[in-house]
């Protein structure tokens, strides 16, 4: 009795967390599958809880049921289990991500735009940037992303306007990538602008991003051809930082599965 009340308790704790989450970050647009997955998993748990002595019954009524119950919750504590590892591999792989060696560009790869200003990622993003480029007051940054729906201006230009009100950086040092809608394009679409200014992807280019997506962005940039690649990681605000880090989880495997990387 004491551990059903226990599973059950558990089961609302954890589930009233997540469900709370997930809602609370799609009130604020925030829709893919890092808000999206908590919530129904949140809404699983709570009627688990509520409805536990009426599933315990149904899943008892034939061997069948009790099997598939069994390899369900194996099959969800394995994959549970997993998402773990990555998170710790992630925070892992980007401690002390940030390097200051000197650079030919800066390639600041795009995150969402809200209401005609950069979101909280992104500003951390062209924060990260914008101390980088005062560092190295002659390289020129390519700010990258294109028109996000509902938006007037593309993510580019609001970026640009961005570093050059707070930061006060020139306008002739910025170039816009602005016709990308992903990791992929953004890197592709600035190799024409890097061979305008006569660089080579075989020198050294920063590429800004959010420490989560350092790995991926990298082995991307790899791909296309990228030889000397210097990631420098912006932090995840922490409002939204796992449920990020649960969307990378599903881009790193749908990367690799569709060869990506």
């Amino acid at each position: 009795m004491q551990s059903t009340l226990l599973k059950r308790l558990l089961a609302v704790l954890i589930g009233t967390t997540l469900f709370m989450d997930g809602a609370y970050l799609i009130s604020l647009n925030k829709i893919h599958l890092g808000t999206i997955l908590p919530l129904l998993i949140g809404l699983g748990l709570l009627i688990f809880a509520i409805f536990y002595p009426k599933i315990q019954i149904s899943i008892h009524k034939t061997p069948l049921r009790n099997i598939l119950w069994r390899v369900g919750c194996l099959g969800f504590l394995l994959w549970s289990t997993s998402v773990v590892c990555f998170f710790l591999y992630l925070h892992l792989a980007t401690q002390n991500n940030t390097q200051q060696a000197p650079v030919k560009a800066i390639i600041v790869l795009g995150s969402g735009i809200e209401n005609g200003k950069p979101s909280a990622t992104l500003a951390q993003r062209l924060d990260q940037a914008a101390a980088l480029a005062e560092q190295q007051p002659n390289v020129p940054l390519i700010m990258t992303g294109g028109l996000d729906f509902r938006e007037k201006y593309t993510e580019a230009e609001i970026m640009s306007k961005y570093v050059q009100k707070k930061f006060s950086i020139s306008p002739t040092r910025i170039w816009l990538e602005d016709k990308s809608t992903s990791t992929d394009l953004n890197l592709k679409n600035s190799q024409p602008i890097l061979a305008q200014l006569n660089i080579q992807l075989n020198e050294p280019i920063a590429i800004v991003t959010s420490d989560f997506h350092t790995l991926r962005a990298a082995a991307i940039a790899r791909k296309q051809g990228y030889r000397h690649i210097i990631t420098v990681a912006a932090p995840t605000p922490l409002i939204n930082r796992y449920n990020s880090w649960l969307r990378e989880y599903f881009a790193y495997g749908s990367g690799w599965l569709f060869n990506e990387f």
